[in-house]
């Protein structure tokens, strides 16, 4: 009698123990094990079918931040051919979006932006391309994202810009993994296709 009782007891502490620990496990597992980084401050800039952007167009929605311009000769063509495969990735989810800040928004006109969008295979509706007072979007890139960006009239171009990536979850918080130290990255390499990788992986987590 005292061999069954004693199984009977613990098997009732493990099924205690289990009714109370797998929720906990699979809310655990179902967390993205990501860092935030920062919000987003307001913006609100023209995009290239001329409709007004701002943050609430992006409100429950995962999205991918870039600073670059149409006539960049250097690192905006490898930016745009990546961001291209998170577009195919996520083409048919409304619920993943880009933003593509143009730095220099004095040519980067809504019609300029529109072309450069088709001539570019940029179909996603959740994809804007946007311009508007370059102050303002400097000040974002700068200050609200940290990616710096500026001009640079000694430079073939005459601007000079970060080539990463930045991940904004549903609430406008910025976010990134970890690496193998426990560190956020902050941001994705956006010229490398590991960057590109991870991203996918993370915007996934966050669906």
């Amino acid at each position: 009698m005292k061999k069954n009782y004693s199984y009977i007891g613990i098997s009732f502490i493990i099924l205690v123990f289990g009714i109370w620990a797998v929720p906990k496990i699979i809310n655990t597992l179902s967390k993205p094990d990501l860092e935030t980084i920062g919000s987003v401050p307001q913006f609100s800039f023209t995009d290239q079918n001329g409709k007004t952007i701002t943050n609430d167009d992006f409100k429950d929605k995962i999205y991918v931040v870039e600073f670059f311009f149409t006539t960049c000769p250097s690192i905006c063509p490898i930016m745009t051919e990546n961001m291209l495969k998170i577009q195919n990735e996520f083409l048919g989810n409304p619920k993943v979006g880009i933003a593509s800040f143009s730095i220099d928004p004095d040519y980067d006109t809504p019609q300029i932006l529109k072309e450069y969008a088709q001539n570019k295979g940029i179909t996603k509706p959740q994809w804007h391309l946007l311009t508007g007072p370059k102050d303002e979007i400097f000040k974002l890139a700068n200050e609200g994202f940290n990616l710096y960006v500026g001009e640079a009239p000694e430079v073939e171009g005459g601007f000079e810009h970060s080539g990463f990536f930045a991940l904004v979850d549903q609430k406008g918080n910025i976010r990134s993994r970890k690496d193998e130290n426990g560190n956020p990255i902050i941001y994705y390499d956006g010229l490398e296709e590991k960057g590109i990788q991870m991203l996918k992986e993370d915007i996934k987590k966050l669906l």
